[in-house]
């Protein structure tokens, strides 16, 4: 004689709405850390790249005045009628043409910010820097210490 034997229910294949939704929401969640994240890398590369480019600048005006004997506080030998520090630097060959670009306000800071040259023929004093950023204070764009400048 045959045993009657229960029926069997087939638990249906997929995803319950309730865990799809759990899904989706771990999901948005790491796509939300990762994008904060993301900001704060690229606003910390912003702000390297732009210090890098007002140490350059720094060191290749130095390195100019040094080479040519000027003095901190004087103004350059006018040179293909200007005395602009800055086109005598990318005429020498000192700084290539996206720098001159910055120095001569054309070229926006990495971050977003400009570029400041208070006197643009004057070499810069001991101590201060022929360049800023004017996100300097707000965002840090500044050099740590400039007392050997």
């Amino acid at each position: 004689m045959k045993s009657a034997s229960p029926l069997r229910t087939r638990k249906p294949a997929g995803l319950t709405l309730l865990e799809l939704t759990v899904v989706i929401a771990v999901l948005l969640a790491l796509v939300t850390v990762t994008m904060v994240g993301a900001r704060a890398w690229k606003r910390g590369s912003d702000r390297a790249a732009c210090l890098i480019n007002m140490r350059n600048i720094q060191s290749s005006v130095r390195a100019y005045q040094n080479l040519y004997g000027y003095n901190p506080g004087t103004i350059p030998y006018a040179e293909n009628g200007t005395q602009s520090i800055a086109d005598h630097l990318y005429d020498k060959g000192y700084i290539p043409e996206n720098l001159h670009e910055m120095l001569e306000g054309s070229r926006p800071c990495p971050g977003g910010g400009t570029y400041e040259v208070e006197k643009a023929e004057v070499f810069p004093l001991t101590g201060e820097l022929y360049m800023s950023c004017s996100l300097a204070t707000g965002q840090r764009h500044s050099l740590p210490t400039t007392t050997s400048w």
